[in-house]
């Protein structure tokens, strides 16, 4: 990963970067990919098809989110923050994502993500490593009204304060490879 690949490249795909606002070292960055924006597969679906009712709407997906070791967790609670903000304005309703760590299924989980399996098989996904992941789907579009209806303790962050230095808007008409930068304190 060391160098960008074709999927970093494609229109379709918006990278993100996050430093930090004192010293402007990169601390987080993510990768989304969206049917929306002209692809037609996301990298996932070369591994699983999803169910028709996820096909009938634009689709995303977060790979390669990483924050530096010892970094706030913050970091990565913006990354979020942005791609959930990036789905909302290119109208991806479909957040798909491959999972592996038991934590991290039940945080997904919590969020009102969903497996898109009945059984919650593992699939080896070719784009993480060919390990086995479980894949869940999050429905963009219910968040905020499930994360009310739960009284979740992301509501406030995610969708109740305005975080000037997450702005996503200029990836949504950008030309390809340009990188979202986010400041965060």
């Amino acid at each position: 990963m060391a160098k960008p690949d074709a999927v970093d490249a494609s229109p379709s795909t918006a990278i993100f970067l996050c430093e930090d606002k004192a010293t402007g070292q990169a601390v987080g960055t993510m990768r989304v990919q969206s049917t929306t924006r002209g692809g037609t597969k996301l990298e996932i679906e070369k591994y699983v098809v999803p169910p028709p009712e996820l096909e009938l709407h634009g689709r995303a997906e977060i790979t390669r989110l990483s924050s530096i070791l010892g970094a706030d967790p913050f970091v990565r609670l913006a990354l979020w923050k942005a791609a959930y903000l990036y789905c909302m304005a290119t109208q991806a309703r479909w957040l798909m994502i491959g999972v592996r760590k038991p934590a991290l299924i039940r945080a997904y989980e919590r969020m009102g993500a969903r497996d898109i399996f009945d059984d919650k098989k593992t699939v080896p996904l070719g784009h993480a490593g060919n390990l086995p992941h479980r894949v869940l789907a999050l429905d963009i579009g219910s968040c905020d009204q499930t994360w009310r209806a739960e009284n979740h303790p992301m509501l406030n962050f995610m969708v109740g304060t305005v975080h000037p230095d997450l702005c996503i808007f200029p990836s949504v008409h950008r030309y390809p490879a340009e990188q979202i930068r986010l400041h965060v304190a």
